[in-house]
């Protein structure tokens, strides 16, 4: 199949496929006669391994782990295990930066109703004081 075949069965722009060519997720596709990239099940298969480990948030960079691991199943997948906890504990991470910044967000709603004029606005005021 072609790439906007593949795209449109993946659900992805052709430039999403492309994207993960060059950075060597995707297998280089073999060329036909007049220089069309054909994709095969295995171009489908890993395409869909790569979109399901973005949906999980993973790196490129963890995603070429997965994928060497992948590669080679009869290792143990200690490795893996430990590539999730890592991921595990940057989540948690981000979700206290976000939980953090709610309660700013929410300290600075507190700050301003809506019947004052712009000028007013204890929402800005707070905002130009600066971090606390």
């Amino acid at each position: 199949m072609r790439i906007g075949q593949l795209a449109r069965k993946m659900g992805v722009d052709t430039q999403t496929i492309r994207f993960y060519e060059k950075e060597g997720l995707l297998p280089t596709p073999d060329r036909q006669k007049n220089g069309y990239r054909t994709y095969g099940k295995k171009h489908g298969e890993e395409l869909a391994f790569i979109l399901g480990c973005r949906l999980l948030n993973l790196s490129l960079s963890e995603i070429r782990q997965l994928q060497v691991c992948r590669k080679n199943p009869h290792q143990p997948c200690a490795a893996i295990n430990t590539l999730l906890d890592d991921h595990i504990a940057r989540v948690q991470s981000q979700i206290a930066t976000l939980e953090a910044l709610q309660q700013q967000l929410a300290v600075l709603r507190k700050q301003c109703d809506d019947d004052r004029a712009v000028a007013e606005c204890g929402i800005l005021a707070g905002i130009g004081e600066g971090p606390r």
